[in-house]
């Protein structure tokens, strides 16, 4: 489904501060995936998404998507088939509308034949929608999204996401901000809708423990490069130890500071 080929991005270039944030990434995702992502800060897992969702252009590589080559298309063009969310919950709504309308005006792009305007029909429709849930958000659907709390938000935003049907959906850290028991809703509802939904799906996160119990395919990135890719029995199989010491076997670093980097 995508494809990255040799993908290089460097910051600063020509100056003292230069950095090879991206150095020659290969990556072959397929429909159906389930990809978690984990490295230290810096380790290019931000950057990734944002070559793959057009916010940037890479200096060099290619970014094909259904095979068909992207690199130069800008991410308004790619939103009609690729759904992101960002670790800020204030990212993915707008507080000054209303529940109805944010998802009005979001939340019809993967229903055919429906304009923008509201009727009896779509308003029962996302009534429904909003019982998933399990918030009593569709007692609330006239109140302003600004109303709600971090988790709230979220799950709307995870929720209208679902609604559009992407292709490709990018989970950036989407619950590091909440509470831990917002936190687990919302992995929850991203759980189910995923399977609901069959998406395909690149989630970053700094818990280990989550990266290893959730998606069917685990990466491990490092000053750019991914430098682990597992799957199947290999990742049902990790531990967060085992998964620390792979890092240290790979990269050489010190391992007392292995875990502080990756979490």
């Amino acid at each position: 489904m995508i494809q990255l080929e040799k993908i290089n991005m460097i910051f600063g270039e020509g100056t003292p501060d230069e950095n090879y944030v991206l150095k020659d990434v290969d990556l072959n995702i397929k429909r159906g995936d389930f990809i978690t992502i984990i490295g230290s800060n810096g380790a290019g897992k931000t950057t990734l998404f944002n070559v793959i969702s057009g916010n940037i252009r890479p200096k060099s590589g290619k970014v094909i998507i259904n095979e068909k080559d992207v690199t130069s298309h800008p991410e308004y063009r790619r939103a009609k088939y690729i759904g992101r969310i960002f670790q800020d919950p204030l990212l993915g709504t707008a507080g000054n509308m209303s529940i109805i309308d944010n998802m009005l005006v979001t939340g019809t792009k993967g229903m055919k034949g429906l304009k923008i305007s509201m009727n009896r029909q779509k308003r029962e429709y996302f009534r429904e929608q909003l019982k998933h849930l399990d918030m009593e958000l569709e007692h609330r659907m006239s109140d302003n999204v600004g109303k709600l709390s971090g988790g709230q938000r979220q799950a709307l935003t995870l929720l209208m996401m679902s609604l559009s049907k992407p292709e490709l959906v990018l989970l950036d850290e989407h619950t590091a901000a909440l509470d831990p028991r917002n936190a687990s809703k919302v992995m929850e509802l991203t759980d189910k809708f995923i399977g609901e939904y069959g998406f395909t799906v690149m989630m970053i996160t700094h818990n280990m423990q989550q990266a290893i119990d959730h998606g069917n395919r685990l990466l491990m990135m490092d000053e750019g490069r991914i430098i682990l890719d597992i799957s199947g029995d290999e990742k049902k199989n990790m531990t967060v130890d085992s998964l620390v010491q792979k890092f240290h076997e790979i990269r050489k670093k010190d391992f007392s500071t292995d875990k502080t980097l990756l979490s």
